[in-house]
């Protein structure tokens, strides 16, 4: 609680991550199976490995760890893009990135809403990958027509939710009372619903465009359709996935195994199959694959310098390969990656010599050495430097996930046409730029333990 009587939009996020959580483990079990398996993983890591427990420890990473989450929607339209940014800045989360998956053959644009500040992010680092439908990609006009007729219909809004949102806004934050209400209303939001708003038959010229496009506007809301914990081995997840009945995509997507990780990796299970309700004189019994679950394993955030070098690696490993959904070339894919990425290298220092990844500078409280090289002061122990963690997303490796669950029948292709203002305005405000997020993160953190040492 603040000093002006408003619940902290840390705890509110909180609240509503944990809600969310809860809610999605009820509707699909196997998100609990996960969560419990991923618990197992990450307290082996930590057991066996004490160093990088204490290192996680010394830069308050190890709380957050067994909290991490990230979720993803998808919505229809700019007012909807526009008040789901409203609702999550009431929890202290705003748009960083602009990801354009039409390159990918998904017919969508997205956004990263989540914390960005350190305090904020350690606090509770939940983080919603939200996607806006690109109607103007769907080539059948009537179709088109038709769909943004249903969308612009729709309210995915409680009255109540509206309110709080514009009482937050207005007021500087919620009471405890308010505050309560708000994440029970926000939820309702992100509910899966099995009455569809469409017919049998345009469901089935929805899903002919794209299965995406069925599953946003097909249905009331934007349903979560997977929450993601964070683990410390995503490779002793994915073998025992099976064991534990759950069937995962083929191949981990994002970079090779490493002794230092970088960016992001991930794998998920298949999206179920989900009866589904269609309206109509008789209710017409059907089925929907949309949902599923998802891990991930996080590294270090690259430079500009470091993600063309790690976009060349993996364009390169695509010329060569490309993974099956099946898993026929999986071992193969899977060799490819680890050559071509040899060329990035896997040491702290050489990736921080070299100007490939951001780092955190703090002080040891060890060591004495004149001067203000920060470069000296490493070397004496004085300052660390620890690798800052990714918080956002790749495109590819989105893209990657929801290809996988779609199957190789459903790629389809889509013109590229990024369009990062159109969506901005549609969002109702700019997204924050990662690199430049990244990089101030790590002058200040520099430009702090100077000035300390200048004023002892």
């Amino acid at each position: 609680m603040t000093r002006t009587g408003k619940v902290s939009s840390d705890s509110i996020r909180a609240r509503f991550s944990a809600a969310m959580s809860a809610m999605y483990r009820e509707e699909v079990p196997a998100y609990g199976t996960l969560m419990a398996l991923v618990a197992q993983v990450n307290a082996e890591v930590l057991e066996r490995d004490p160093q990088f427990a204490a290192d996680l420890a010394e830069t308050d990473q190890l709380d957050r760890i067994s909290e991490e989450r990230h979720g993803a929607i998808r919505v229809g339209t700019a007012q909807e893009l526009a008040t789901i940014r409203r609702l999550f800045a009431v929890m202290g989360m705003y748009p960083v990135g602009y990801y354009d998956l039409s390159e990918a053959g998904v017919p969508v644009h997205s956004t990263a809403i989540r914390p960005v500040g350190e305090a904020a992010l350690r606090a509770n680092p939940f983080r919603v990958f939200t996607s806006l439908l690109r109607l103007d990609l769907i080539a059948d006009a009537g179709l088109r027509a038709r769909a943004e007729q249903i969308l612009t219909r729709r309210e995915i809004f409680t009255p109540g939710c509206l309110e709080l949102i514009g009482k937050a806004e207005a007021e500087g934050g919620l009471d405890e009372a308010n505050a309560a209400r708000f994440v029970a209303e926000a939820l309702e939001t992100f509910r899966w619903h099995s009455d569809a708003l469409v017919s049998a038959d345009l469901y089935k010229r929805l899903h002919d465009a794209h299965r995406l496009i069925a599953d946003v506007v097909s249905f009331r809301g934007p349903h979560i359709n997977h929450l993601t914990p964070r683990t410390l081995d995503i490779d002793a997840v994915q073998d025992r996935m099976p064991a534990h009945g759950i069937k995962p995509k083929a191949v981990i997507e994002g970079p090779p195994p490493r002794r230092c990780p970088i960016l992001l990796r991930q794998t998920s299970f298949k999206a179920l199959q989900e009866s589904v309700s269609f309206p109509g004189e008789t209710a017409v019994a059907g089925s929907h694959t949309a949902r599923f679950g998802e891990i991930e394993a996080r590294g270090i955030a690259l430079t500009p310098k470091g993600r063309a070098l790690y976009d060349r690696l993996l364009a390169e490993v695509r010329t060569r390969i490309v993974p099956a959904a099946e898993g026929s070339n999986a071992g193969e894919y899977m060799q490819v990656l680890a050559e071509v990425f040899a060329a990035f290298p896997d040491d702290w220092t050489e990736i921080r010599r070299q100007g490939l990844g951001y780092f955190e500078w703090a002080a040891t409280g060890r060591g004495e050495v004149a001067g203000d090289d920060p470069e000296a002061l490493l070397a004496a122990g004085v300052l660390r430097c620890d690798p800052i963690i990714y918080e956002d997303f790749l495109p590819v490796s989105a893209a990657g996930i929801f290809q996988s669950n779609l199957g190789d029948g459903a790629v389809q292709e889509f013109r590229a046409s990024p369009n990062q203002r159109k969506f901005e305005a549609d969002l109702g405000a700019q997204v924050l730029d990662e690199f430049a997020h990244y990089a101030a993160i790590q002058q200040a953190s520099l430009d702090a333990c100077l000035k300390a040492r200048r004023a002892a």
